[in-house]
């Protein structure tokens, strides 16, 4: 018997133009280069049969409604040149953001309500292809120092079945290779900064040395099977995160007046020095909440967990590759 292995994994997806229709993702055009993968290939709500019968034993379970959920982390990089979108813009499409293109300036993903793009995913697994239709998830972005930067990416989708296949040769040239998150690369974390769209950079406000950002989307992503249609929705976000800084006393004590009174202020954080290659996170309106301090390396660092909130809405986070 021939050995199967988790690497010899292949990922497609591509955005639907009719929901949880079939989209065809192709190798050529829609293969995704990933890392950490992980399929349930049938997640089912299994119903019992409970039988009574003149002996003891337990009764088969019958397969009811049932979905695929699926994770794996893509690269946060840019796209090569500023005002392409990036190879991983479906996936984001499909947590909820709105792409927008600006020709050799930026590529903006802003948040919107409700969420109607979806994807199809085909999921090879060594000789397996899993079809995954109309496809919706929740994503987080991970930015510690002395790492790479990464979308994590968490699906689920309607069961499109499962064959015996193989991909074809994988294009793979739309994603770029990052840079790792340093001083050099990143710098400082910046509170009560703007974002301006037109250049794009963040100006003004106060950077702090930390050991990087931390951001989870919070999608409510839920399955609901429905006689006549079943559907994968989003029906509620919270953006929250955590960041551990470098702080003197004074802007300790100002950070804990700041906590107490549930001040809410921007951050930004761009990373890349590259156009093309650039990658930035803006959040306009932040509250810092649970207070902590933390040993890193025997230097004191105070650690905060992130609430995110919108103002005039869908604007609790915005992505830009430029």
């Amino acid at each position: 018997m021939a050995a199967r292995y988790i690497r010899n994994t292949a990922i497609l997806a591509k955005i639907e133009s009719t929901y949880g229709t079939d989209s065809t993702p192709t190798e050529a055009a829609n293969a995704l280069l990933v890392s950490n993968v992980s399929i349930n290939p049938l997640n089912a709500q299994n119903v019992s049969r409970d039988l009574i019968r003149p002996f003891l034993g337990g009764s088969e379970q019958l397969v009811g409604v049932a979905n695929i959920e699926m994770s794996f982390d893509v690269e946060f990089a840019g796209s090569g040149a500023a005002g392409t979108a990036p190879a991983y813009g479906p996936l984001l499409r499909a947590c909820g953001f709105a792409e927008t293109l600006a020709a050799s300036i930026r590529a903006e993903y802003n948040l919107v309500t409700p969420v109607t793009d979806s994807v199809s995913i085909y999921y090879f697994s060594d000789g397996v292809k899993h079809v995954a239709r109309g496809c919706r998830g929740d994503v987080s972005i991970k930015m510690g120092v002395k790492e790479r930067p990464v979308l994590s990416f968490k699906f689920l989708g309607l069961d499109g079945g499962v064959t015996a296949a193989t991909p074809s040769a994988l294009t793979l040239s739309g994603f770029k290779s990052p840079s790792v998150v340093t001083e050099l690369n990143t710098g400082d974390v910046t509170f009560g900064c703007t974002y301006t769209a037109a250049t794009p950079t963040l100006t003004g406000g106060t950077g702090y040395p930390s050991q990087g950002l931390e951001i989870a989307l919070g999608n409510a992503v839920n399955f609901t099977p429905l006689l006549g249609g079943e559907t994968v929705d989003i029906t509620q976000r919270e953006v929250t995160g955590k960041i551990s800084l470098d702080l003197t006393a004074a802007q300790e004590v100002t950070n804990m007046a700041s906590v107490k009174a549930n001040t809410l202020q921007a951050i930004g954080l761009m990373h890349g020095t590259v156009a093309g290659y650039k990658a930035m996170l803006f959040m306009p309106s932040v509250q810092l909440i649970n207070p902590a301090k933390a040993d890193v390396n025997g230097k004191l660092m105070i650690s905060y967990d992130l609430r995110a909130v919108p103002l005039a809405g869908n604007d609790e986070l915005k992505i830009v590759v430029h």
